[in-house]
């Protein structure tokens, strides 16, 4: 195992993780304000391989709200929290600036690192296009079992967000608003171009048409650009996810493309809403592997055993 990571945040701007080993910076948390139309929200951008190789991309030309590893919210009571165009029943896709939202950091709690864990702990509000408050978020950003020998990283993210409307807030999704398979909500991730058309891997089948199944993970792997060989994300639900609190009893779905682009999101309401009364609080926790190569399914679960929850 390598020497725990280092942190340096940047005020008014940024989080950075560096593996001291390599000197690789392993990920960036920018949670400085962007572009409105682009639903300014915190986000993870570059995600890095121990090797240094970039496995996210930022604002691409066809949707330049995609940034990096970011928790969206693409259809929230008629707000749009995902950014660009809204998905209208009936209507398609249109450009409506009055409904595009926000998640905005309030503060931090915790910003460090001990031994083998870096630790990144915030507040952030929700709010539609008006600036009301319409929820609070308690985020948690671990970066953990930084290790040489199996060439990899991982980070765990978990969300609490309480409703702190007078009426129940709506999770949805262009599926539950009627496009098929395109349920993207959640927690998204979105790859680099070079990634389109790599390899998508579950427990017992591999493919696009693991769009919109269940699995306790999901595993995408791509070949760089500029440099030989390939990387790995293997994501991971929590078993809790699904069973306990708000939203509990409304299991995940995986959305996953690697056509025309490469992104993965573990959908909290792909077929269905998920409702949350006024006051209570939705938890949910991930797990994101990113590992230098091609691991095989084999490789991921053995990972996963020797890393349990």
């Amino acid at each position: 195992m390598t020497a725990g990571p280092r942190l340096v945040h940047t005020h008014g701007e940024r989080i950075t993780v560096t593996d001291p080993a390599t000197g690789v910076e392993l990920l960036a948390y920018v949670y400085r304000p962007e572009a409105a139309w682009e639903a300014p929200k915190p986000y993870l951008h570059p995600l890095r391989t121990l090797a240094g190789d970039v496995v996210t991309d930022y604002r691409p030309n066809d949707h330049r709200w995609h940034k990096g590893l970011a928790l969206t919210a693409s259809h929230l009571s008629g707000a749009n929290l995902w950014g660009g165009n809204t998905y209208v029943p009936g209507e398609g896709y249109l450009a409506l600036p009055e409904r595009v939202g926000s998640m905005a950091h309030v503060a931090f709690d915790e910003v460090g690192a001990d031994g083998g864990r870096a630790v990144i702990a915030e507040r952030l509000t929700w709010h539609p296009y008006g600036g009301e408050l319409w929820a609070e978020e308690r985020r948690r950003i671990e970066v953990h079992d930084i290790d040489a020998d199996s060439r990899s990283w991982a980070l765990t993210w978990t969300s609490a967000v309480t409703n702190r409307r007078e009426e129940p807030l709506r999770f949805g999704s262009p599926t539950t608003a009627g496009r098929e398979l395109a349920g993207y909500t959640g927690l998204f991730w979105r790859g680099p171009r070079a990634f389109r058309g790599g390899r998508i891997l579950g427990p017992d089948a591999e493919g696009p048409e693991l769009m919109g199944t269940q699995a306790p993970w999901l595993a995408f792997s791509g070949e760089h650009d500029g440099t030989d060989g390939h990387a790995t994300l293997v994501f991971a639900h929590a078993p809790e996810n699904d069973h306990t609190g708000a939203g509990g009893g409304h299991p995940a779905h995986w959305f996953v493309r690697n056509d025309p682009f490469a992104a993965v999101a573990p959908s909290w309401a792909f077929f269905e809403e998920l409702e949350l009364a006024p006051g209570d609080t939705l938890t949910r926790r991930y797990r994101v592997v990113v590992a230098d190569g091609a691991w095989e399914r084999e490789e991921i679960a053995r990972y996963l055993e020797a890393h349990p929850w």
